[in-house]
């Protein structure tokens, strides 16, 4: 599939600290050299018209589309089936025309297909007080933007791409400097500029300052790792803080996989022992290769003794994997495992695979892996994640993930579908007095400090958050007490934030170190907030993460609660690692992830202490 890559900049101007800062990034818009139409009609040839509409609405709606012929970009919202080119839509001044008149008309393109549905798009007005408004758009003339999963998969065109898109620090600052530069060479935007009183000053050099490196705990040893970015094999000859023995469980294959499931169960028997996680032979179900096949042998054989269900999936077909979690997750709540045969067949990977699918199993039977030092004492963590169902876009996910004990290693999972048209969850009260009910359970008292990390929220739904998130978890508090409630803190955070920090380095540029903290200059005068780098760009620039402490009634300082989210980014259990943020908000990704895009209802309640969705 050939790609084109637009470049460009993403580019906004605010006032940070004591200035008004240009902030600029280098973009680029991946498009398909593919139109929807053509991909419309390759999907009709695969699926058939039986089901087609409801494939292409799944497919499409929420994807963004360009139109080259006003260069313009487009979300699709809907596809209305019922208007064709042929129907006639009111111009602004009043008379009416034929969407093939009108392209005919004002861009000279004449349509090939008359009988296409139309696409809709809701155009919403920057403007306080306007209504948004609905546009048709011409599937023939929309080209999809992003990457398919059919292309995400192709290494080698993923690596092409990568090379391209995947610039240096030095690389960076000097495309962005070029800009600058072009701009003021501008007489048109020289001018502008000017009549605002407005003129480039130099680049900004600011101060950030380093947390330092953690301590990975284990049941038998405290591990130091050699990189702080990934410590998978200084854990391996490591036993793992707590592991529950797998004795009685499943394993579902097709006939012709019966090989690489042998071999790769006696990898996972070796490499769980040295983990400390005892695993008994299975019972081994050799079935058809469909979907109905493999959902059918659980249906049989699963029964209220079964621990975990792994099944060994044939192809990549999503079917595979929907209707067995779905069915796992809600209708006979089991912790499963889905690994593809392809997967198992990487003869020289086997051992590690074998790793990374113990320390799941271990994960999704209530285990604990590795902890890090916390000081902070009687302290819960939540992470909070919202995003839209897949299946049914008027509908959103919300999860929320919190710890229940005092070293921050387990785990309580809710999670729900809300019908809204905002990103803002009202059910949050009552998940969190689960997650104190949960709480007291195992510690016999409430937490003492409770700190929120909300994931998900840009900047214009903060005020939204403040009056209406906030307050739902300040009065589960209030409810679940009448003596001393817990102390509550509030953070936003955002993974996709514009700037960027580059060290400097004799006369060249580099990533900043694991654990860099910015706090002052380029952030808000009004707001609580930081950048934590907390992750390496193996190639690029690195990407940090900015926190925004909107509630604190904690009162700690600064650099503690700095110190603490950053503590948190190596508690992701899916990986042995540091990663971009908190491992609760981590979870609840993952969570919602699950749900919206392969379960669509809400998990079982009987789930709710394990991490079944890792």
């Amino acid at each position: 599939m050939k790609l084109s890559l637009w470049p460009g900049f993403a580019i906004s101007v605010s006032y940070f600290e004591n200035k008004l800062l240009f902030s600029a990034n280098v973009s680029y818009k991946i498009l398909r050299n593919e139109t929807v139409l053509e991909f419309m009609t390759g999907l009709c040839y695969q699926t058939g018209m039986s089901g087609f509409t409801q494939m292409c609405e799944k497919e499409l709606i929420g994807l963004i589309v360009l139109t080259r012929y006003n260069n313009r970009t487009y979300r699709i919202d809907d596809i209305d089936w019922s208007v064709k080119p042929t129907h006639s839509f009111q111009k602004r001044d009043g008379t009416e025309i034929r969407y093939v008149d009108y392209y005919q008309q004002q861009y000279d393109i004449t349509l090939s297909d008359l009988h296409q549905p139309m696409l809709v798009s809701l155009l919403k007005s920057k403007r306080n007080n306007v209504e948004a408004r609905l546009v048709h758009l011409i599937p023939e003339l929309c080209f999809l933007t992003g990457l398919s999963s059919q292309v995400t998969s192709d290494f080698q065109l993923m690596k092409a791409v990568a090379e391209k898109t995947w610039l240096s620090p030095i690389g960076r600052q000097q495309r962005l400097a070029r800009l600058a530069d072009d701009i003021q060479r501008n007489k048109d935007a020289r001018l502008e500029l000017e009549t605002w009183g407005l003129h480039f000053g130099c680049q900004m050099s600011l101060t950030g300052r380093v947390e330092p490196s953690e301590k990975i705990l284990m049941q038998d040893h405290i591990c130091q790792p050699v990189s702080a970015a990934d410590w998978s094999k200084d854990i391996r000859t490591c036993k793992i803080l707590s592991a529950q023995s797998l004795n009685k469980w499943l394993i579902i294959c097709s006939n012709r996989d019966e090989n690489v499931t042998e071999n790769f169960l006696s990898c996972l028997r070796r490499v769980g022992s040295s983990m400390g996680f005892n695993v008994d032979y299975p019972k081994i179900i050799k079935v058809q290769e469909s979907p109905a096949a493999f959902l059918g042998a659980i249906q049989k054989h699963v029964d209220p003794y079964v621990q975990l269900v792994m099944c060994i999936l044939p192809s990549t077909q999503q079917s595979y994997y929907e209707s067995i979690k779905k069915y796992l997750s809600s209708d006979c709540p089991v912790p499963s495992q889905c690994v593809l045969a392809r997967t198992l067949s990487k003869q020289g990977m086997m051992m590690s695979i074998a790793t990374r699918i113990a320390m799941q199993m271990t994960c999704k039977l209530g285990g604990e892996l590795w902890a890090v030092e916390i000081p902070l004492k009687s302290l819960m963590v939540v992470g909070i994640d919202v995003c839209k169902d897949a299946f049914n876009k008027g509908m959103v996910v919300i999860g929320f993930v919190a710890s229940i004990n005092l070293r921050i290693t387990r785990w309580f999972s809710r999670c729900i579908l809300q019908r809204t048209t905002t990103e803002v969850a009202d059910c949050l009260k009552v998940f969190m007095i689960g997650a104190l009910n949960k709480w007291y359970e195992c510690n016999r008292g409430l937490p003492a400090r409770i700190i929120v990390y909300r994931d998900g929220v840009g900047n214009g739904q903060l005020k939204t958050l403040i009056e209406y998130e906030v307050p739902q978890l300040l009065s589960s508090l209030t409810e679940a007490s009448s003596d001393t409630s817990s102390k509550l803190s509030v953070i936003v955070v955002r993974k996709r934030c514009m700037p960027r920090f580059f060290m400097e380095m004799g006369h060249t540029l580099q990533n900043p170190p694991l654990g860099t903290v910015v706090d002052s200059e380029a952030t808000r005068p009004e707001w609580y907030d930081f950048y934590l780098v907390s992750q390496t760009a193996c190639r690029g620039t690195v990407n940090p993460t900015y926190y925004n402490v909107i509630y604190d009634d904690n009162g700690l300082k600064p650099d503690h609660m700095q110190r603490l989210t950053f503590k948190l980014c190596h508690l992701y259990y899916n990986w042995p690692g540091l990663i971009s943020i908190p491992a609760p908000c981590q979870y609840a990704h993952k969570l919602t992830f699950l749900v919206a895009q392969s379960i669509h209802k809400e998990p079982s309640l009987e789930l709710a202490n394990s991490l079944f969705y890792l």
